[in-house]
């Protein structure tokens, strides 16, 4: 038997905040001045307006709290976190799965708020984590420019639509609807003009080459109704276009202080500067937060968890992460699939076996591995194992016992290797 030695608190003084949207509880415990080994207990309710909260971070600043802990409610967290972190409180954002009250008891603000007190004073707990301001703010661009993009692609898919209840079937025909040509060819049918040779013949560059093609695919039954939904949607879609522009510009401006670390990830494979933006606006530039890549990893929940029971190992997923970082990794991920790279092998390699959501998930994960080692390291830069990193550390023997087997489903007979026959 191992002897350990763990004080009953750990945090002295403590506060714990049960939010919700405009109210919230406050737990504060602390050491109990004339009866060592006894706590002190206040639980108060406060308004989640500011002049509130600046009275509340009054009162815990009265008690001598050190440590401030709270649930992620929603975004109601965020008023409360960000104001008392700048009064200077060193704040706690919990998830509430890992601080679930015990089963049977009542559940009431109150308690819950005593009960997150007791779990953050023990240290039965861990914080998530929260970046600093300045990322917070580029996050929030990120955001909300990838938001605007989804948009855009929604409304492309709606005029799409439009043109297919029409008989229009030019994205059977081209690949792309908003290319000059195909835009000079909407306008020009919005504009009233009905004719397919007239329309085929404002094709350019190599799409000349499919006149007969684009007559028959712009034959069709589109009426002045298909043109006033289809003015609404371009407009819609220029729109969204310029605000992306606008946003775009202003990630750059705030990503100024970290060019070094964009310029270090966009040598990866499959990173653009976009995904190099979002991925340090979602993780920040500062590792010291994850101690290693494998925490790093399984923060994102791009590692399965680990699931045993009674001496069996069970399989598990990987679980639900970071949804905006999850979005930038498949893109790579899809990037690297075509590419005659150590990414794109390994991605092929297992969705041959495995399937390709269960690769795109191994690409992120070495993805992460990669921004990990380069954003600890200023000096780091991104090396290119080559396609063929994963053949050539194949056990030779394996690999002949895996050519020999193929050999014999082809043939249908044993193969013999000189004096043994497998």
């Amino acid at each position: 038997m191992q002897e350990t030695e763990e004080p009953l608190e750990l945090v002295q003084r403590v506060a714990a905040l049960d939010i919700g949207k405009s109210m919230l509880m406050a737990c504060i415990r602390v050491p109990h001045e004339d009866k060592p080994g006894r706590r002190l207990q206040e639980v108060g309710e406060y308004a989640t307006t500011t002049r509130s909260l600046l009275a509340l971070a009054d009162r815990l600043r009265c008690q001598g709290v050190t440590l401030v802990a709270m649930e992620a409610t929603s975004d109601y967290w965020k008023p409360a976190f960000y104001l008392l972190e700048a009064e200077g409180f060193e704040c706690w954002l919990l998830n509430a799965k890992h601080v679930k009250n015990v089963p049977g008891r009542p559940k009431t603000d109150k308690l819950d708020a005593v009960w997150l007190a007791k779990v953050v004073e023990r240290g039965m707990c861990r914080p998530s984590f929260v970046p600093p301001k300045p990322i917070r703010q580029l996050r929030d661009l990120t955001r909300y420019r990838r938001s605007l993009v989804r948009e855009r692609s929604s409304e492309k898919q709606r005029l799409e639509k439009i043109l297919e209840d029409a008989q229009i079937k030019l994205t059977s025909v081209i690949s792309n609807l908003f290319t000059v040509s195909g835009r000079q060819m909407l306008q020009a049918m919005i504009d009233g003009e009905r004719s397919p040779r007239v329309l085929a013949e404002m094709a350019r560059g190599k799409m000349r080459a499919k006149l007969d093609a684009l007559q028959e695919a712009l034959t069709g039954h589109f009426d002045d109704h298909h043109a006033f939904l289809c003015t609404m949607m371009l407009a819609r879609i220029d729109d969204l276009t310029a605000r992306i522009g606008e946003l775009s510009e202003k990630v750059e401006q705030v990503m100024e202080p970290f060019t070094t670390q964009v310029d270090q990830l966009i040598e990866v494979t499959g990173v653009g500067r976009g995904s190099a933006q979002e991925i340090i606006a979602e993780i920040g530039v500062d590792m010291t937060h994850f101690p290693s890549s494998d925490h790093l990893v399984a923060w994102a929940r791009y590692s399965p968890q680990a699931r045993q029971s009674a001496g069996k190992t069970k399989s598990s997923t990987t679980g639900k992460g970071n949804p905006w970082l999850s979005g930038a990794l498949g893109e790579i991920g899809i990037a690297t699939s075509r590419t005659d790279t150590f990414l794109g092998s390994r991605y092929r390699r297992i969705a041959k076996r495995r399937g390709k959501r269960r690769a795109l998930v191994a690409v992120g994960n070495s993805v992460l591995t990669i921004v990990w080692h380069l954003l600890s390291n200023p000096d780091a830069r991104f090396h290119d194992l080559g396609p063929g990193f994963y053949e050539s550390r194949i056990n030779k023997e394996r690999q002949t016992r895996n050519l020999m087997r193929q050999l014999e489903q082809l043939t249908g007979r044993p193969v013999v290797l000189g004096e043994t026959t497998v």
